[in-house]
């Protein structure tokens, strides 16, 4: 799927979870709500899924690939070439971890795929990061 593909599935573009990150994911889907995630977000039943953007800090070129999540396992619904500057800096701002390549998308990047996919307007004041 290509950006325009995206553009057009707009159950899809809306049930993107902007505040989504890789580790919330495996304490979510993988660990069942172990660690900071309890309380009121975790994962109810084998049903629920989350849609979110990572970025694999190896791409070349950079890209933005589209996740979803559920407790079976991960698929991969898309990659998007992205400005590799946007890329460079989130990845960055995210830290280099040990064993870690994989990064959530910053501020920045996530307002530039959001303009790309005509998707809601984001309101960062109400997001977890």
């Amino acid at each position: 799927m290509n950006l325009d593909q995206l553009r057009k599935k707009r159950d899809l573009v809306n049930s993107i979870d902007w505040s989504m990150t890789p580790e919330k994911a495996v304490e979510m889907y993988l660990e069942w709500g172990t660690s900071w995630v309890r309380g009121n977000n975790f994962v109810a039943s084998s049903s629920d899924e989350s849609i979110y953007f990572v970025l694999y800090d190896w791409e070349t070129p950079p890209r933005a690939t589209l996740i979803r999540r559920t407790v079976e396992g991960a698929e991969e619904l898309g990659q998007f070439d992205v400005p590799e500057e946007l890329f460079t800096a989130s990845w960055r701002e995210n830290g280099t971890l040990a064993g870690g390549t994989v990064h959530p998308p910053n501020e920045a990047l996530k307002n530039w795929l959001c303009k790309q996919i005509d998707g809601p307007p984001l309101d960062w004041s109400r997001m977890d990061n």
